[in-house]
C-alpha cells in the first residue's frame, strides 16, 4: 500500500507543483491560513521540518520567515518539485515518515505535517521519531482529514476502525486512485496525548476569499468539517 500511494502522488506532483496553490481553496483558503495562524512570524534561528512537503508550499512560508528548514517527502516526484522550488534555500530529501529519521536527538524547534498522516496505518513509529528529534517544549503542528467527512467513503460504516479507503480524485483529466486511512477521532488525539501534550484542536474554516472563489464550497465547508488540526507540544 505504501507504493501506491507513493505511485498516485507521484502523479498528482505536477497539479502540487503548477496548481494547488492558486486553484485549490481546499488548501489556499482553507488548510493552509488555519495552519499557518499557529506558526510564528518570525522563524530566524528556528528549526522546521516539513514533515510530508509534497511541493513545498510549506517550506517556502517558513524559509520566508527566516527558519532553517528541512523538508522530507516519500514521492520522489514530489521532491523534485519541491527542490525547484526551494533551490538551495532549504535541505530536501526523499524519504518516508515511517523509516528511521536521519536526525539527531532534539534538532527541530517545530515540526509541521500538512495532510500527512492519514497515508499511514500505524502513528506508533513516526510519532516516537517525531518525539525524539523535536526540542523539549517544540511544537508539533499537524492536518489530517476530519473523520466526520471520511465516513461518507466508509465500506464498513464502522466508525471505530481504522480503515483503509481508496479514495478517486480527478486531476488533470484523470482519475487518481488514492488509498488513506480514515480513523476515529479519538485515536487522532489520543494517540498524540501518548507522546505529547495537546495545545489545541482546531477545526478550520474557510477564509472570506474562499466565498469569493467558489461560494458553495465556502458554504459547504461552514456547516462541515473537512479536515482537522492538532497542535501539540513536546513538554511531557
Amino acid at each position: 500500500m505504501k507504493q501506491k500511494i507513493i505511485e498516485a502522488f507521484n502523479v498528482l506532483s505536477v497539479d502540487y507543483e503548477y496548481h494547488v496553490d492558486e486553484k485549490s481553496v481546499y488548501n489556499s483558503d482553507y488548510e493552509r491560513p488555519a495552519m499557518m495562524r499557529q506558526i510564528p512570524t518570525e522563524l530566524e534561528n528556528k528549526h522546521v521540518l516539513d514533515a510530508g512537503c509534497a511541493a513545498g508550499w510549506y517550506s517556502e512560508q517558513f524559509i520566508n520567515r527566516g527558519a532553517n528548514v528541512v523538508a522530507i517527502d516519500s514521492s520522489p516526484n514530489m521532491i523534485e518539485a519541491a527542490k525547484r522550488r526551494l533551490g538551495a534555500n532549504a535541505t530536501v530529501l526523499n524519504m518516508s515518515l515511517e523509516e528511521k529519521f536521519p536526525f539527531a536527538d532534539a534538532t527541530f524547534d517545530y515540526i509541521v505535517s500538512s495532510l500527512v498522516l492519514h497515508y499511514i496505518k500505524d502513528w506508533t513509529f513516526t510519532f516516537q521519531q517525531f518525539k525524539r528529534i523535536l526540542k523539549p517544549n517544540g511544537m508539533l503542528l499537524y492536518s489530517v482529514h476530519h473523520p466526520f467527512m471520511d465516513r461518507r467513503l466508509s465500506k464498513s460504516d464502522d466508525y471505530f476502525t481504522t480503515e483503509l479507503i481508496v479514495d478517486k480524485w480527478k486531476k488533470g483529466g484523470k482519475l487518481v486512485e488514492v488509498p488513506f486511512y480514515r480513523r476515529p477521532q479519538q485515536e487522532i488525539v489520543n494517540t498524540t496525548l501518548k507522546y505529547f501534550s495537546l495545545s489545541e484542536l482546531i477545526e478550520p474554516q474557510p477564509t472570506k476569499s474562499c466565498y469569493v472563489k467558489e461560494p458553495e464550497q465556502y458554504e459547504k465547508l461552514m456547516k462541515n468539517p473537512h479536515f482537522l488540526i492538532i497542535k501539540a507540544l513536546n513538554n511531557k
